[in-house]
């Protein structure tokens, strides 16, 4: 019995992802099959990691790496995957997972992109795991994956996703029923976090706190920020854990607006430690924000 945990533990798939919210993703349907490691933190900006050689030994280690694509982790990832040496993990390889090609995949740019326009994703916004419907799209695709690589596991990961799947419809009913109060409220958002999740609970996110996606708020932009929201009544600004405050505070004080420190990831607090928590976390505050400011 001793020698038989080790051999199990040997036996499981080891799995790196660029993202908290893909490694909670995995882990609903890898459970004690899988070990999961995320490269970037839930408090961190994932369009800028810094590069670190500990992220090359677990990436030469990985039997699977799971990213978002859609170029949000281009700054970083792409040397770390061709220096790491394993063939398993490089794009199109056997262990290589793009999550965002079974996900709904909104803000697609019909024209072509250039730098005028900011750091805008070529191939649309990369922030897709921000819309439950899509947290269920890419655990399919992931336990699709697993049952690839470990087929002897195959009913014990398809057990896994039926629990979350089943999961997901319940805690929807709840979200839906807290939002549904708020459904049509016009919101500004600091960066294009938002759009997956805005269209899932119907809000409007009408202005952003950068002038253009990547590029740091302007005094000009932020005067029109401003007037714009004192026209249009626009009383909550949503602001990512890693931007400074010191504009949409300055926004706030001047259109009575609230500023709330939303979530993207998983872990951007430390209570948040599960997909379905970062929902409830961030629902709870933005529904307290919506009564405090109606």
């Amino acid at each position: 019995m001793l020698s038989a945990a080790p051999a199990r533990a040997a036996s499981k798939l080891r799995v790196v992802t660029s993202t908290t919210d893909l490694a909670a993703l995995t882990e609903e349907v890898g459970g004690d099959r899988v070990e999961v490691d995320s490269i970037a933190r839930g408090y961190q900006d994932p369009h800028f990691v810094e590069a670190k050689p500990s992220f090359l030994l677990k990436l030469r280690r990985a039997d699977l790496l799971v990213v978002v694509g859609l170029q949000l982790e281009i700054s970083w990832l792409p040397p770390l995957i061709t220096r790491c040496g394993n063939p398993k993990v490089q794009v199109n390889g056997p262990g290589y997972l793009d999550a965002s090609q079974f996900a709904e995949i909104l803000e697609i740019p019909t024209t072509q992109v250039t730098r005028a326009m900011g750091d805008v994703h070529p191939f649309g916004n990369p922030h897709y795991w921000l819309d439950p419907q899509n947290g269920r799209r890419i655990a399919q695709g992931i336990l699709a994956k697993l049952k690839q690589m470990a087929p002897e596991d195959a009913a014990y990961f398809d057990q896994r996703y039926q629990a979350f799947d089943q999961h997901v419809t319940q805690k929807e009913k709840e979200w839906d029923e807290r939002m549904k109060p708020y459904r049509g409220r016009k919101v500004v958002t600091y960066h294009r976090s938002w759009p997956n999740f805005a269209k899932r609970f119907g809000l409007l996110v009408e202005d952003y706190v950068e002038p253009r996606p990547g590029i740091p708020p302007s005094p000009a932009h932020t005067v029109e920020l401003i007037q714009a929201m004192k026209r249009e009544g626009i009383k909550v600004i949503l602001v990512e854990p890693y931007f400074d405050l010191k504009t949409p505070n300055a926004v706030a004080r001047e259109t009575g607006a609230k500023v709330v420190v939303m979530l993207p990831s998983v872990g951007g607090e430390k209570e948040v430690t599960d997909y379905f928590k970062l929902f409830d976390y961030d629902i709870d505050l933005l529904s307290r924000a919506f009564q405090s400011n109606p």
